[in-house]
């Protein structure tokens, strides 16, 4: 049997942001019955919902207040290269979502401070977390995925083999061979050029097991 080769996908993600979350762990789930490349870009919440007008006052002043991992992960690709993104939001991820909840900034903190050296990265990149040093990489890094779908979306964005889309937006993570399948039908979906939405109602907060 012809081995497959392996897929590219560039994937973008806020740390805090619970999709992101659910399609990374499905892209690790499809990585293990196929060859999968990931490469984990930094994109921003908070950049994404800066100049909209009908964002919530409650969800602004949440997206502002929990920016900081974005602006940790930015400063750990700066220093150590993209390479250590994908193991860092493994580490940061696995601590935060084993429920669906809405950690403070100070919880956050908490969390990295066990996630760096758990990864091998220095505890002084936490120093990012108020600070707006990385805030120009991050919008670079967060605008080259919105580059590629247009800005009426949000976190993650995905693009296999050169063809984005925002999502996918997974409510729970499929795993086995519906992690594969998910991930032919968002593949040749998204090959199809007039191709641009589908979407349903949430009913029920994320699913994270």
């Amino acid at each position: 049997m012809m081995e497959r080769r392996a897929v590219t996908v560039d994937f973008w993600f806020d740390p805090v942001c619970p999709y992101s979350w659910t399609a990374s762990r499905w892209l690790h789930e499809v990585g293990r019955r196929r060859p999968l490349v990931v490469r984990h870009h930094v994109m921003s919440l908070y950049l994404a919902n800066e100049h909209r007008t009908d964002v919530a006052a409650d969800y602004r002043r949440t997206v502002e207040a929990t920016r900081g991992p974005a602006r940790v992960a930015t400063a750990a690709a700066t220093r150590f290269g993209e390479e250590v993104l994908g193991d860092l939001y493994t580490a940061f991820g696995e601590l935060v979502f084993d429920e669906w909840r809405r950690p403070s900034a100070q919880q956050y903190r908490e969390v990295l401070r066990v996630a760096l050296p758990r990864v091998g990265l220095p505890l002084d990149l936490e120093d990012a977390m108020e600070s707006e040093e990385h805030d120009a990489a991050m919008r670079t890094s967060h605008e080259a995925g919105v580059a590629l779908v247009g800005s009426e979306v949000g976190t993650p964005i995905t693009s296999i083999e050169g063809v984005a889309f925002f999502g996918p937006v997974l409510n729970a993570i499929p795993r086995g061979a519906e992690a594969e399948d998910v991930f032919e039908g968002a593949r040749l979906l998204a090959r199809y050029p007039q191709f641009f939405e589908l979407k349903r109602t949430r009913e029920r907060p994320p699913v994270f097991t």
